[in-house]
């Protein structure tokens, strides 16, 4: 099983349990990947833009406080 396709006819085959746990799996999967990405992408510095544009509109006092979830 190589392509999309395949793996993908073979996903419909799934009982529904194992549709859930392969679910889980790609959540982790995806969300490993994603923090890798995030993390490549500062190290190359592919963020030092977007960074300096956060911190000059919270130093121009642009931004808002975050609610809390104090009453």
């Amino acid at each position: 099983m190589s392509t999309v396709e395949e793996i993908e006819s073979a996903i419909e085959k799934l009982p529904r349990q194992e549709l859930f746990v392969l679910t889980n799996w790609l959540s982790i999967r995806f969300g490993d990947a994603w923090d890798s990405q995030i993390e490549e992408d500062i190290r190359r510095g592919a963020l030092a833009d977007l960074a300096a544009d956060a911190v000059a509109e919270y130093q121009s006092g642009k931004t808002l406080s975050l609610p809390t979830d104090e009453k």
